[in-house]
């Protein structure tokens, strides 16, 4: 059994991976995969509307899964619809987060009234929008930096809410009734009503319910164009242009000059018609059949839709999540019994993690035509794959399992930070005018986030050193003076590109804004960790410390690197501030507690570290 214990590790792995990248199949009659595909204009990016749903669900309630009152689970995509063309039912979907007592009371509301106690929906707030926007209004005129949590949360779930009316008010304009059932005539309407328009204007004999008809029609469609969120009409010709793709209200105006309404429009109010009346067969006619064109007029862009939602469904960072978390544990049990086996099978795991990863980030560079950085996100999943890039190569090497039960740390914290910030929104968004290079994308960014990668590494080896020593019997001489080579060797790689990013990241700001350095928060903190790298080097060069003292030195590099990382970004101040993040804050204080008292625990005398690891041997028998 010990034999092929890692054989049928592997082949898990593989089969999880592979149940994991199947297409979704339909639950009901509905053809919902099709209309996920299908592509909208948001934030200036084309996207699927099946993105378009699981980002606003991750914005509004934190994850992506939708109950209902009869305890049914929606899938994004039947929820979109519900909001766009079912809003009766949509509005008592409870998908809005509020875990603020003080918010709650704005709407008289408990957390025992909300699903999990803290989501509720639009119809439980609705008694209290006026006073939440009064708040939110409020809050507004505070400083970002200086804001109340409260002030914080109000102004989160202001947001939220317009969002969610803006996505509803995208096809059908709220308060217009039947709609729906008058749509579909426009067709015929708007032709006729210009022609009626125009007798008016001549002075010659006109039909006058047309015109009036025409001129309601026209308050209705500018008011659908200054609230519509989606832009899910392209235009006749020059499909492949995003920047030309329009709104419902938008489109159905440029109607009202032309005589001519886009047959997309005709659609998506076919598809709302079919979805309110319970009509499948209809449903999906539509949505193949619009799908025909879109495929005929703009290929490559509904490959990547397809590819996109494709990858939406699958998940490979959640599934790479738990692979790296099984790593750890057998990396971990390796330690104390089994090693050959057990460690052999955590390094599996971890190539098999490192290769779903490696293929997400490459899809999602494909997908936007970019390197692999380009914002927080994508910087936590690159930094953690650098990380694990290099604990392989460890594992390779050393073959003590070291390498993989630090991967399995590293890549599981890194990308459990990448879910958090995924809650934000689109993690694909459009790049800043000033960050729209390929090039120092490609080059600084990613050198300067390789750096970040080797020495947290470098960090978490020194964490593996104290928690062996302190937790385990295990950590004998040879394990030691391995650990110590590990360590400098990855400070010396984390020295050279975190110098070298800096450098490039100098040069791209001399083109940029004009100078080569301004002592903006981001860029002293990049600085301090190649100083702090060189310090510890220098230090081991000059016999300044021993073994403990490089690790508790690389220990603190874990809290230089996070404060670079994050904590410049919150200040409120500088080129590269994101702005002030409550949860993260408290987050990032937690982590440098955890560091300082890792590095207290270096301090203590060994023969006590031996005390302790016998005693808790000990207690676990």
């Amino acid at each position: 059994m010990k034999k092929y214990f890692p054989l049928i590790v592997l082949a898990a792995a593989v089969l999880l991976v592979a149940i994991s990248l199947l297409p979704t199949r339909n639950v009901d009659a509905y053809d919902l995969a099709a209309f996920g595909r299908l592509p909208t204009l948001v934030n200036g990016r084309l996207k699927p509307l099946d993105t378009v749903a699981r980002t606003t669900l991750l914005t509004t309630q934190g994850r992506q899964r939708v109950s209902t009152s009869e305890g049914r689970s929606l899938a994004p995509t039947a929820w979109l619809l519900d909001v766009l063309f079912h809003p009766e039912a949509a509005d008592s979907y409870q998908t809005f987060e509020i875990v603020h007592p003080d918010v709650l009371t704005l709407f008289n509301l408990t957390p025992e009234e909300g699903g999990g106690k803290k989501r509720f929906s639009i119809a439980q707030l609705s008694k209290g929008l006026t006073e939440l926007d009064r708040q939110a209004t409020l809050a507004d005129e505070v400083d970002a930096p200086v804001r109340t949590p409260f002030q914080r949360a109000v102004i989160q779930l202001r947001d939220n809410v317009i969002l969610y009316q803006r996505l509803q008010s995208s096809i059908v304009p709220p308060g217009v009734d039947h709609y729906l059932d008058h749509a579909s005539q426009f067709a015929t309407t708007i032709p006729a009503g210009l022609e009626a328009l125009k007798a008016q204007r001549a002075g010659q004999p006109h039909d006058a319910a047309l015109t009036k008809n025409l001129l309601e029609l026209s308050q209705i469609f500018t008011s659908l164009d200054s609230l519509g969120y989606l832009l899910p009409i392209p235009p006749k010709t020059g499909m492949d242009q995003p920047s030309s793709w329009k709104n419902a209200g938008a489109s159905l105006q440029e109607s009202l000059a032309t005589g001519r309404v886009n047959p997309a429009v005709v659609t998506y109010i076919a598809l709302g018609a079919a979805w309110r009346d319970h009509n499948p067969e209809a449903f999906n006619t539509a949505v193949h059949a619009y799908r025909a064109k879109l495929e005929a007029a703009i290929p490559a862009r509904l490959l990547k839709c397809d590819v996109e939602t494709r990858f939406n469904a699958s998940q490979p960072f959640y599934t790479s999540m738990m692979l790296y978390v099984a790593a750890f544990l057998l990396a971990v049990f390796s330690w104390l019994k089994w090693p050959d086996v057990l460690g052999r099978s955590a390094f599996w795991l971890i190539v098999v993690a490192f290769a779903l990863a490696t293929a997400g980030i490459a899809t999602r560079m494909w997908l936007e035509s970019r390197p692999p950085v380009t914002n927080l996100y994508s910087s936590a999943l690159f930094v953690g794959w650098g990380a694990v890039a290099l604990c392989l190569v460890l594992e390779a090497v050393y073959k003590n399992a070291i390498g993989s039960g630090t991967a399995g740390l590293i890549g599981f914290a890194t990308l459990l930070i990448a879910h958090h910030l995924s809650l934000g929104g689109d993690t694909m968004e459009m790049m800043r005018a000033v960050l729209d290079s390929n090039f120092w994308l490609a080059t600084h960014v990613v050198t300067v986030t390789v750096g970040y990668a080797a020495t947290f590494l470098a960090g978490f080896l020194a964490l593996i050193y104290v928690f062996r020593g302190v937790f385990t019997r295990s950590l004998d001489q040879k394990t030691a003076d391995t650990l110590v080579r590990m360590v400098y060797g990855i400070v010396c790689f984390a020295t050279l590109f975190s110098f070298v990013g800096t450098v490039l990241g100098g040069i791209w700001a001399d083109q940029s804004w004009g100078r080569f350095w301004g002592w903006d928060p981001k860029e002293n903190g990049a600085l301090i960790i190649v100083l702090w790298n060189a310090l510890i080097l220098h230090a081991r060069w000059g016999g300044l410390v021993k073994t403990r003292g490089l690790m508790s030195l690389a220990i603190f590099g874990n809290i230089v690197t996070a404060w670079s990382w994050f904590g410049v970004n919150m200040l409120g101040v500088g080129l590269h501030s994101y702005g002030f993040m409550d949860a993260a804050f408290w987050w990032l204080i937690a982590f440098v507690a955890t560091q300082v008292a890792a590095m207290l625990l270096v301090a203590v005398p060994a023969d006590r570290w031996h005390s302790f690891a016998k005693t808790t041997a000990h207690s676990a028998s």
